[in-house]
């Protein structure tokens, strides 16, 4: 006997029938809604982005407003420092001031004692 080959019937693929038009109106509804949620998602996405730039730029005004106010508050500690000498150094002038007229206004004691009085 000579060999053979068996090939195993194929079955006929089913036809696909055209979808019921309920079903067509149910993956348009489907389509659309899919389409809107991606178009949601864009604008969410879009809108996350420009907030993270707003985040950003916030961010950096704060950094620089920090570095501002370290600058004011060290120039406020020198003026301050600088406002404490100016108050000794003009208090020790007014005491030197006040010793000189205080030693001026003796001398003009002194001076109107020991003068001679004129009484004839």
């Amino acid at each position: 006997m000579a060999p053979t080959i068996a090939v195993a019937p194929t079955k006929p693929k089913p036809h696909r029938q055209p979808p019921h038009p309920a079903e067509e109106e149910e993956e348009e509804v489907l389509r659309k809604r899919n389409e809107e949620l991606e178009r949601e998602l864009k604008r969410s996405m879009e809108r996350e982005e420009k907030m993270r730039k707003e985040l950003e730029r916030t961010w950096e005004r704060l950094r620089v407003a920090e570095e501002a106010e370290e600058r004011l508050c060290s120039q406020l500690g020198e003026l301050e420092a600088e406002a404490v000498d100016q108050a000794r150094s003009y208090r020790a002038r007014v005491l030197s001031m006040m010793d000189q007229l205080s030693a001026a206004q003796k001398l003009l004691q002194a001076a109107s004692l020991s003068l001679p009085t004129n009484s004839t």
